[in-house]
């Protein structure tokens, strides 16, 4: 028995949600595995509400549970920073959600914005320290709406955060069994304390992994790499704050924000995955949004808590829809509406 937390959400996330779990139903009722659904409501609307954001009765509940399944956090309303910081900061700080896990795979049929590049050149996974670095909330403002106002965030990276991290990405490529390569993307070059002690970890811990092969580039090189030779990569590995940004950078790359999901993991605790595409209330209500990026957030969580036929499963019906139904992963423009591209990945999952 799976206890999953749900949290639909701000905006389309309630929307897409309900696509993950009614595929999460299907997948369940083939493989014969049980689950447990705990609803939360947190999110703009509640905090617009009452103000509360996170209660500490729902985060004890929350530690709980076998897995949390995300929707998205962001209410225009709700000034950026206020849910951000206080679910889902709170939430992987909390946890010890320690790695945000992001697969860049471009599937057959979807489009990319790379010229001439095609699914076998696009095949790889990002692990991002999720709990340390720039995103750790050290710093302040002294002196704030005057001339002399200053404005100090710092990062902080520590061994024990670092190493965890590093190992995680070599034994994670050593089970994706492909190039056999980790990346450490840094700036050795200019924040020299902080890469210094990335870098020296990330060679010291390669050492117990003979069968994998170390590389390492600046992260404007990995940008420019990942537009130009996305084939050279196998797993990245990178701070919080780099990690950040890349990942909307895969996502671009591997058809866009409606097929791209992600991880916060605690390999041995709760985790949580959710799309990464954000609340789009632009959109909601509308029926518009692709649902496959919350879908493949459900694949990945059922990998995650063993289920592995299932979640391959949830993929293959995932790789049949891009290719021979779903027009474009835009908004509008599917060919179907969100719930019907539901539908069609139940369904597949029933035929197989």
């Amino acid at each position: 028995m799976h206890r999953i937390a749900v949290i639909p959400g701000d905006g389309t996330g309630p929307e897409v949600v309900a696509e993950g779990l009614k595929v999460l139903k299907a997948v369940s009722g083939k493989f014969k595995f049980k689950y447990q659904l705990e609803y939360y409501g947190l999110g703009g609307e509640l905090y617009l509400k009452t103000k509360e954001i996170l209660p500490d009765s729902v985060l004890d509940e929350l530690k709980q549970m076998d897995a949390i399944y995300l929707g998205a956090i962001g209410h225009p309303e709700v000034k950026p920073g206020i849910l951000e910081k206080g679910i889902l900061l709170k939430i992987r700080f909390e946890l010890d959600q320690y790695i945000n896990l992001r697969p860049v795979k471009l599937y057959p049929g979807v489009e990319t914005p790379l010229k001439d590049k095609r699914a076998e050149d696009i095949d790889f996974v990002v692990v991002r320290e999720n709990t340390e670095g720039a995103y750790a909330g050290v710093g302040g403002l002294i002196k704030k709406g005057t001339p002399d106002e200053i404005a100090i965030q710092e990062a902080i990276h520590t061994r024990k955060g670092v190493e965890r991290c590093l190992r995680f990405a070599f034994e994670y490529c050593r089970k994706r069994n492909q190039k056999n390569k980790v990346t450490l993307c840094g700036k050795t070059n200019v924040l020299t304390y902080a890469f210094d002690l990335w870098e020296r970890a990330f060679y010291e811990v390669g050492k117990e992994f003979e069968d994998i092969e170390t590389d390492y580039a600046h992260v404007d090189a990995v940008c420019m790499w990942m537009v130009k030779n996305p084939e050279w990569f196998d797993v990245i590995v990178t701070d919080n704050l780099f990690g950040d940004i890349i990942t909307d950078l895969g996502a671009m790359i591997q058809g866009g924000l409606g097929i791209a999901a992600g991880g916060n993991i605690h390999p041995a605790g709760v985790s949580m995955f959710e799309p990464i595409g954000g609340s789009a209330p632009k959109y909601t209500g509308m029926g518009v949004v692709s649902p496959l990026a919350a879908i493949s957030a459900c694949q990945m969580m059922l990998d995650h808590l063993g289920e592995k036929e299932a979640a391959q499963n949830i993929e293959k019906a995932i790789m049949k829809i891009v290719k021979e139904d779903v027009k474009s992963l835009s908004a509008g423009k599917m060919g179907y509406s969100t719930s019907e591209v539901g539908d069609l990945v139940a369904k597949y999952i029933i035929e197989k």
